[in-house]
């Protein structure tokens, strides 16, 4: 276990350098039909450009903090991260079948859990030209400029990102509230998205896993959001199962309306 005193805004900044080197890597491969492989038995697409930024990710981030534990998309898991108090949990891209299909909305994804949560997270999304970050007890900030989430008027419907079946499941009162918006493939983005305000929240289903959510989780924290489960808790980031139940983002009055739109079943 690490002990003493903690420099979050020097991991801040450690992990900001990092993914944007990682992000310059990838977007060298954006739109120049990298090689694909599927991984999870067919399911899940992975390309070399997510090999060849989690390779520069793994390299400056491990050098540079050797004595932390090390979570990402595309290293196999190792449970000796679980004997890490701090940990780099990285996606290197977030997004992949976006960027497979030359769409820009996909980022790279880092951040630095502490005792089961996230307290420094960057998304760099090198094909839109933007950056969000933020750190314990420091503001969310977007290409430098601060960012708050939305305060949509209780009378009006949400904006939301849901996905189309789950809106189908909801009761027709419930669905005249939501305004939803094109799909975005990144999970982190969407919650970014909501960080900024430019949506009011989003739905996640089931089977998200820690690299998609800790870094934009630490973003709307500090945005003035809160990323939730089922149940209404906080996330809790290193647990010996990565992966996540339904969870809802957003803030304010959004949250109690999403709230009433989670099913009434346990995390995993």
């Amino acid at each position: 276990m690490e002990s003493g005193q903690h420099d979050w805004q020097a991991d801040l900044e450690l992990i900001r350098r990092a993914a944007t080197e990682a992000g310059e890597v990838a977007h060298s491969f954006f739109g120049r039909s990298p090689e694909v492989w599927w991984k999870n038995e067919g399911r899940s697409p992975v390309s070399a450009a997510d090999f060849a930024a989690n390779e520069r990710l793994e390299k400056l981030l491990i050098t540079a903090r050797p004595h932390y534990g090390w979570l990402s998309e595309e290293t196999d898991d190792d449970n000796a991260r679980l004997s890490h108090e701090t940990l780099f949990v990285v996606d290197p891209i977030d997004g992949t079948r976006a960027f497979i299909a030359g769409e820009r909305t996909w980022c790279v994804s880092v951040a630095v859990v502490h005792q089961g949560r996230p307290v420094a997270g960057v998304l760099v999304a090198p094909a839109l030209d933007e950056e969000f970050y933020a750190c314990l007890d420091g503001p969310a900030l977007m290409n430098g400029d601060l960012i708050s989430v939305s305060h949509p008027d209780p009378s009006l419907p949400l904006t939301l990102a849901i996905a189309e079946d789950l809106l189908r499941k909801l009761p027709a009162a419930q669905t005249q509230a939501v305004r939803r918006v094109r799909h975005v493939p990144s999970l982190a983005y969407r919650l970014a998205l909501t960080a900024d305000g430019r949506i009011d929240g989003t739905i996640v289903k089931k089977n998200s896993h820690d690299w998609d959510l800790a870094a934009a989780d630490i973003i709307l924290q500090r945005a003035g959001g809160k990323l939730l489960d089922s149940a209404g808790h906080p996330l809790v980031y290193n647990r010996e199962s990565v992966k996540h139940g339904m969870l809802y983002a957003g803030a304010g009055p959004a949250l109690d309306k999403l709230s009433r739109f989670m099913p009434d079943e346990p995390t995993d």
